[in-house]
């Protein structure tokens, strides 16, 4: 929290164009946390060039929990830092994240950074994970989907490393064909949805975003007052 009693959201988003419905997602989510007086980082990993892919000097050195790593990680663990929240933006990827955000994880989540300490340095912070999926809202994938990346990116990252909370989103009925599996597990889509139809299947997703973020956002002015 900075000095004059703002608290800081770090917002990361990973879609490659701009004009995609993650990035629209992205701004309405950045929108929502300026009206409940966050100051705002955007981090859009596609947009700030983010190389996802390991290098030799951020190889985590197990007998070295202080390494300095380069100056790009170094640089992105200050913001992560200096967030109060974390809320990450994508689209479900083979039931996970895209790659530049995974070697987000990767480079910057590093040992004697984000785990490998007694007392976490990621301790009291928050952070709500908003995945994109194009899975029909009433497909059996969906709670699958939701248990497979609570376990994830709540269980194997964000609790390992030590923050205080975790929530996952997933928003189904991204895509204008929604798709689905048919009886016998073989791939499906729907009919394209236009009009009047497809205004209200972005509308209620919109409204799904909304209401993730302002539940995840509830909570932390209760853990403020406690």
């Amino acid at each position: 929290m900075s000095n004059n009693g703002t608290r800081t959201a770090l917002v990361v988003v990973d879609h490659h164009r701009p004009d995609s419905l993650t990035m629209h997602i992205a701004r309405r989510t950045i929108t929502q946390l300026e009206d409940a007086g966050y100051r705002i980082d955007l981090l859009d990993l596609r947009a700030e060039g983010f190389d996802p892919r390991m290098t030799v000097a951020d190889q985590p050195d197990w007998g070295d929990r202080e390494k300095t790593y380069s100056p790009e990680v170094e640089d992105h663990m200050r913001r992560i830092l200096a967030a109060d929240i974390i809320i990450a933006v994508f689209p479900i990827y083979w039931t996970s994240v895209p790659a530049v955000l995974k070697g987000w994880i990767d480079r910057v989540w590093n040992y004697g950074f984000a785990y490998g300490r007694s007392k976490p340095r990621l301790a009291g912070k928050r952070m709500l994970w908003l995945g994109l999926g194009g899975a029909a809202a009433d497909d059996p994938i969906v709670p699958v989907l939701q248990t497979m990346l609570d376990t994830q990116l709540s269980g194997g990252i964000a609790l390992y490393c030590g923050l205080t909370e975790s929530r996952v989103g997933v928003l189904a009925d991204a895509e204008e064909r929604r798709q689905r599996l048919d009886t016998s597990g073989r791939f499906r889509l729907d009919e394209v949805l236009r009009g009047a139809e497809r205004a209200a299947q972005y509308a209620d997703l919109q409204n799904r975003s909304t209401t993730l973020v302002a539940d995840f956002l509830a909570a932390d002015r209760v853990e403020l007052a406690g």
